[in-house]
């Protein structure tokens, strides 16, 4: 019966139906099915565990510090002055797109905000400059994309909560990947800048000199706003003297101050940044609540040893199963989102990892590079169809062969981290033993 509720499950979010309701849904009709009435007793107290939490409180703070973000200015800013920076060098306006990419998964963590608002100021540019296609639309994509690894990401504090792995040093963990990630995307520009230079030109001479005239202003103002406010969240985690929730207060009071500075805050503003945050905080939530319903009924089925004794019997050791996790998680990846297949699947898989000895937070990691990879994998890729919205200029045939060299990228990283865990725990570890 658990695994019948789990392929319904699957089926019934395939066909479209709404994941926030059929998670709950779903589950509680098998719940009835098999425990009557008590599944509505045992239910409330599961539910309590999540509202009772208070990692998740940084979900919503998080949220909003990136939509008010995305509203103050700062992106256009920050893109236009890293262009002229190294506007100088073959590949340099690809390679201020990647910079300021890692700059704004910092500051926000989220992934469709980033992406939209990157191809809507930097696409035109880029192919104003004579960049080939297939090169401007592949950078625009996996830099937005960088907001699922670089902290304060989402997905990470879901994966936390989810892994019952403290958030800190999920953050701290998956900061070498995420560095690593954006060093090779722009050792890759500089191999299409040597290899084919008309498809990365240099800026013209004329713009450049004209930046001259005023740079060291233009540069304190585009990067100390943002600088500041990383400093703040993830300083502040990182050194122990705030938790992450605080540290999400922190950067919604700060991003605020920062739309205050550039002079684009007012009610109108304010009220659509509340909405939105509502709104994606509502939906979050719920599919949490669904999700808690779904563990339990799941469990109480006997799920969890029915999945551990298929395991058992089919003889995959630790590393066969990690792997046929990743496999799954990375085609649920195409179908459907980030915050389904956490809550579904990783729920599922986590305690069997953890009772073969898999180191949860390397395996958070793993999964977050994972999920950022399929995001990038034609023909279903989220990243994709939110580049595609905005970039009329742009063929979907180039759209995939700019992205495939990128996902060549995400793979090579994640074979780096998986066979290297260190990079994930040595971060934690180091700053663990400091006193």
């Amino acid at each position: 019966m658990a695994m019948v509720l789990f392929v319904v499950l699957l089926v019934c979010l395939l066909v479209g139906f709404p994941v926030a309701f059929t998670l709950g849904g779903v589950s509680l009709i098998f719940g009835f099915l098999d425990s009557g009435a008590l599944i509505f007793k045992l239910l409330p107290s599961r539910i309590w565990g999540v509202m009772n939490g208070t990692v998740l409180i940084a979900v919503p703070l998080f949220i909003y510090m990136g939509v008010m973000l995305e509203r103050s200015g700062i992106a256009e800013e920050l893109l236009e002055t890293m262009a002229l920076l190294f506007g100088r060098l073959r590949g340099g306006l690809a390679m201020s797109v990647v910079a300021v990419g890692a700059l704004l998964a910092a500051s926000t963590g989220i992934v469709g905000a980033t992406v939209v608002t990157m191809g809507l100021l930097s696409l035109p540019t880029m192919l104003k400059r004579g960049y080939s296609p297939e090169l401007a639309s592949g950078t625009i994509a996996a830099s937005g994309t960088l907001g699922q690894i670089i902290p304060p990401s989402i997905v990470l504090v879901l994966l936390g909560s989810i892994l019952n792995v403290d958030v800190g040093s999920m953050f701290l963990g998956a900061l070498i990947p995420g560095v690593l990630l954006v060093g090779l995307y722009i050792a890759w520009i500089v191999v299409v800048a040597v290899v084919k230079p008309k498809a990365a030109p240099a800026m013209p001479a004329e713009e450049l000199e004209a930046f001259k005239q005023d740079r060291v202003r233009k540069v304190l103002r585009a990067f100390i706003p943002p600088l500041l406010l990383i400093i703040a969240v993830l300083g502040s985690i990182f050194a122990g003297i705030a938790s992450p929730t605080e540290a999400a207060a922190v950067g919604a009071f700060g991003a605020t101050v920062l739309t205050i500075a550039k002079g684009r805050f007012n009610r109108k503003i304010l009220s659509e940044v509340m909405a939105s945050t509502t709104k994606i905080t509502s939906m979050v939530f719920i599919i949490l609540v669904g999700a808690r319903a779904f563990g339990l009924v799941f469990i109480k089925m006997g799920g969890n040893e029915t999945i551990a004794s298929l395991v058992q019997d089919a003889g995959l050791s630790p590393t066969g199963f990690l792997l046929l996790v990743m496999l799954v998680v990375f085609i649920a990846g195409f179908f459907i989102d980030f915050i389904e297949i956490i809550f579904i699947i990783v729920l599922v898989v986590a305690p069997i990892l953890q009772a073969m000895g898999v180191d949860l937070l390397w395996f958070g990691i793993l999964l977050a590079l994972n999920l950022q990879t399929s995001f990038l994998t034609p023909p279903f890729g989220f990243s994709l169809f939110y580049l595609r919205g905005v970039a009329k200029d742009v063929s979907t045939a180039e759209l995939y062969r700019g992205i495939m060299p990128y996902i060549a990228i995400q793979l090579l990283t994640l074979l780096l981290v998986a066979l290297a865990p260190e990079t994930v725990s040595w971060l934690p570890k180091v700053l663990a033993s400091t006193p």
